[in-house]
């Protein structure tokens, strides 16, 4: 039987939740979709993560004027890709921060993941008429930026390579809250097309290292309390070390296709009840491959490639 491409066959809207997480900090979470952090502070509203369009802002944005009026000051972006930035228009006159890493890399390949991602989640992509183009970074960091609104200090920083070579998390220090971006998810199958998969798992361990007490994952439920997170934390670093040792031990001496054999039903037996699992495992695997055979930097993904992928692996 014929697998659907990617999310193409995932069409039903998932309800919309705006949690409040600690005095003026908010999360609006889907399942299995994009997350985005808000903070409201005294002066200004700092969002993190804008989802893929300017008209799938929109809701996100209703609930944050149902909460504060302050101005939107900053739109964060947690890495470059399409579905977390190009509803970034909607913010008007907000700053858009980032990290080098990702400002690089929507220069080199954001063209390119824009036509990827829009062939993949087609449900994301509502509005994209209303797409102006790119999102540029106004403000670009190498490791650490402090943004204050107000008395509300955050801090955003970036930790080293992993999900992307761009990854950005914001830590809240005075309330222990942690953005994580796609950096930690949960329960929610971490695309690891673009990734360092062992350079990952040491980036994990120092974003761990700020001990956060609520956390927010780039896709997943918010979660609250030190026992939580460290779980989230174990889930995804045992995640992280089973597609790279898994996908290596398929691929010595054989093809992707062979790898993927190998590590497909494996991987599905552990992670298949995560939200997105048969989406992202193909990608995931096929950069494990190209990790585990030498391949350091992530190849760019168009919707031509991702296409052959999917007919190749599940051909």
């Amino acid at each position: 039987m014929a697998v659907a491409f990617a999310s193409t066959a995932d069409l039903r809207d998932q309800p919309l939740h705006f949690d409040q997480l600690a005095p003026s900090v908010y999360a609006a979470t889907a399942d299995g979709d994009p997350n985005v952090l808000v903070v409201t502070g005294d002066d200004g509203i700092l969002v993190v993560d804008t989802t893929a369009t300017p008209a799938m802002a929109q809701p996100v944005i209703e609930k944050i004027r149902a909460v504060s009026s302050a101005p939107l000051r900053f739109v964060v972006l947690s890495h470059y890709h399409a579905v977390r930035t190009l509803g970034a228009s909607a913010y008007d006159q907000a700053t858009v921060v980032a990290s080098r890493g990702t400002y690089d890399l929507i220069a080199e390949r954001g063209e390119a993941d824009y036509q990827s991602e829009f062939g993949r989640f087609p449900r994301l992509f509502r509005g994209a008429d209303s797409i102006p183009g790119l999102t540029w970074p106004h403000l670009v960091f190498e490791h650490r930026l402090t943004l204050r609104l107000g008395r509300t200090e955050v801090e955003v920083l970036h930790f080293g390579r992993g999900h992307t070579r761009g990854d950005t998390v914001v830590w809240l220090p005075r309330e222990r809250v942690l953005f994580g971006g796609d950096s930690i998810d949960y329960r929610s199958t971490p695309y690891c097309g673009d990734a360092y998969l062992k350079d990952w798992r040491v980036t994990l361990q120092r974003i761990r290292a700020l001990q956060p007490q609520v956390l927010v994952p780039g896709r997943g439920k918010a979660l609250q309390g030190s026992a939580a997170c460290d779980a989230a934390f174990d889930e995804m670093d045992a995640y992280l070390k089973d597609v790279y040792e898994i996908t290596a031990a398929g691929a010595q001496g054989g093809s992707l296709k062979a790898a993927f054999d190998h590590a497909y039903p494996r991987l599905k037996e552990r992670y298949g009840h995560w939200f997105i699992f048969e989406h992202c495992i193909p990608f995931s695997i096929a950069r494990a491959y190209d990790e585990a055979c030498g391949i350091a930097e992530p190849r760019i993904w168009t919707a031509e490639r991702d296409r052959e992928l999917w007919a190749q692996v599940h051909g």
